[in-house]
């Protein structure tokens, strides 16, 4: 780890950034998506990025493995000690259409945890780095996450909420990764999914929320483990750690009465 260039890292990923937003300024960006599965959007500028990426990290760091959104067919990263697990651009639904709640996820994984993570959200004008035992940023200023204590009427980011929950809806990026920045920069107290997800969308996030103090587990509140051969996770917990014990409760009694989503 030591001998690890990052500041390299952190300068490919904000290429890689710039690479994408140029495509996103043309506009037109819904002539160069399809859906590759159900719900599950791609560009030709997810794929242009996740070829640049995949070619200059693994130049930089050749014996780590490769775990990307576009390119995880090949499972080439699981198992090694040192696995770069990527989303070349998280939030497609919101870069296609013009919106700016997107960003370049990259990280590396040592074994089943992530140690360094970066997200390069060029559209928002904001870089979050963080390493574990180190430091968390954004813009080069230090985060410190959420501290809230009352669950009842604490911030998540949502479109709308259904009838009867007390919660206070803050701006919702489509990228996970950026709500759970959100918490990490106290802009959001929780973000919860209970959908079975990948492991590249959360993890150069769940480092960045981590170093800055919250609480970030799986959906009930499980160690989330890493570069295994499927690459995915029962959703996502990301929060205040004063809510963190009330949170597990009431998600764990909503997976229990309804079951996890696809």
């Amino acid at each position: 780890m030591e001998d690890i260039d990052f500041d390299r890292v952190i300068a490919i990923a904000q290429e890689g950034g710039a690479l994408a937003m140029r495509d996103w300024e043309l506009g037109q960006k819904d002539d160069k998506a399809w859906e590759k599965s159900p719900g599950q959007i791609v560009s030709d500028a997810d794929l242009a990025v996740d070829r640049f990426l995949r070619q200059e990290l693994e130049k930089l760091l050749p014996e780590a493995g490769w775990l990307s959104e576009e390119t995880h067919i090949d499972h080439s990263g699981a198992g090694a000690e040192l696995t770069w697990v990527v989303d070349p651009i998280d939030g497609t639904k919101d870069f296609v259409a013009g919106k700016t709640g997107w960003c370049v996820s990259v990280a590396l994984v040592q074994n089943d945890s992530p140690v360094f993570g970066i997200l390069v959200a060029p559209a928002m004008k904001e870089v979050w780095i963080a390493k574990a035992g180190s430091h968390s940023e954004v813009n080069g200023r230090a985060l410190i996450a959420s501290h809230v204590q009352q669950y009842d009427g604490c911030r998540i980011p949502a479109e709308e909420l259904p009838p009867g929950l007390n919660f206070t809806i803050v701006p919702k990026p489509n990228s996970i990764a950026l709500r759970m920045a959100m918490v990490a920069d106290d802009r959001a107290d929780v973000v919860a999914s209970t959908r079975w997800g990948h492991e590249w969308d959360i993890a150069a996030a769940h480092v960045i929320a981590a170093e800055a103090g919250a609480s970030v587990t799986n959906a009930l509140g499980e160690t989330l483990v890493y570069n295994g051969t499927h690459g995915k996770a029962l959703g996502v917990l990301c929060c205040s750690q004063n809510l963190f014990d009330t949170a597990v409760q009431r998600i764990g009694k909503y997976v229990t009465e309804n079951g996890a989503s696809h």
